[in-house]
């Protein structure tokens, strides 16, 4: 499915529920155009919202279908959600050797969460059906998102070819959030943070802000917090802090130059992903090929992953 969980649903922009009959739908889209058109104190975007909404569900052809599509199970090489986190490679030939499993975490959380949202006793017959998912509080819908995102993030990494070493939900302190991936290239040693927040971000002040973030909530402070504990614990130095995030939520790479023990971050679009990885990045200090073998034993011995 295209749609990110963690948007608002066309249901949610027409301010309705799922179950309104047809003719509910249609006076709504027309009550949503008025109020927010910009003649009458709207913003061009809402308006453009309600549109979108209109034309994803507007006909019983279109609505039938988006009410249809379903969330992926998983996205990442039919591994299971069950399975437990592995230090084996999970890719062989000339793929990047793969460890860990990259999504599996945010997968048993939002698997708990829905769980706990539904109430003891309740049977849940398929947690990723598409009205539970847009019926559920938008915390637990942005946790399946973040699952997708760190398995595409994964899928992308996994092409890199042989040079290429990945670590996915790495553990730092029972405090302290998770490393999403670690990479280690030729082009150096790279922390990344796969997320999606369902609508689009922008760097204020040093910070990730957008719609889609909770109040108080410093995605790039925590993130610089959990490597920097990584980083200590393994004797190592981090080349970049890379945030990855759908194309259409962020335009261009936006960046912070490092600052003391703080190495730079950068957020950046999906598609970049590949090409930071291979190049670096303007303004940031390339790796040696020489220490990626000195550096893969290091890594291997001593990240711990998460438990489910």
């Amino acid at each position: 499915m295209s749609e990110s969980p963690a948007a608002a649903s066309p249901y949610e922009v027409l301010g309705v529920s799922p179950s309104v009959t047809d003719e509910e739908l249609r006076r709504a889209y027309r009550l949503k155009l008025r109020q927010s058109h910009p003649d009458v104190g709207g913003s061009a975007a809402s308006f453009h919202a309600v549109q979108i909404a209109w034309e994803r569900i507007g006909s019983p052809e279109s609505r039938a279908a988006y009410d249809g599509a379903r969330y992926p199970e998983t996205a990442y090489s039919g591994a299971s959600t069950a399975s437990r986190p592995s230090s084996r490679p999970t890719s062989t030939g000339m793929k990047a050797r793969m460890h860990g499993h990259p999504g599996g975490h945010s997968r048993q959380r939002y698997l708990a969460m829905l769980r706990e949202w539904a109430g003891r006793g309740t049977v849940i017959d398929d947690p990723y059906a598409p009205d539970l998912v847009r019926s559920a509080p938008r915390e637990i819908r942005h946790r399946l998102a973040k699952a997708l995102a760190e398995e595409s993030t994964a899928q992308l990494i996994s092409g890199l070819g042989i040079g290429y070493t990945a670590w996915h939900d790495i553990a730092t302190r029972e405090d302290v959030e998770k490393i999403d991936h670690v990479v280690l290239g030729p082009a150096g040693l790279f922390a990344i943070l796969s997320e999606d927040w369902g609508t689009p971000v922008q760097l204020k002040r040093g910070e990730l802000v957008g719609d889609g973030l909770a109040p108080g909530e410093e995605p790039l402070d925590e993130f610089a917090s959990a490597a920097r504990i990584l980083a200590k614990s393994l004797r190592v130095r981090f080349t970049a802090l890379v945030v990855v995030v759908p194309d259409q939520l962020v335009a261009e790479p936006v960046s912070l130059p490092s600052r003391g023990r703080r190495p730079m971050v950068v957020v950046i679009p999906r598609s970049r992903l590949v090409g930071v990885l291979r190049d670096g990045i303007a303004g940031m200090e390339r790796g040696s090929f020489e220490k990626v073998f000195e550096l893969r034993s290091t890594l291997q011995n001593g990240i711990r992953f998460v438990e489910d």
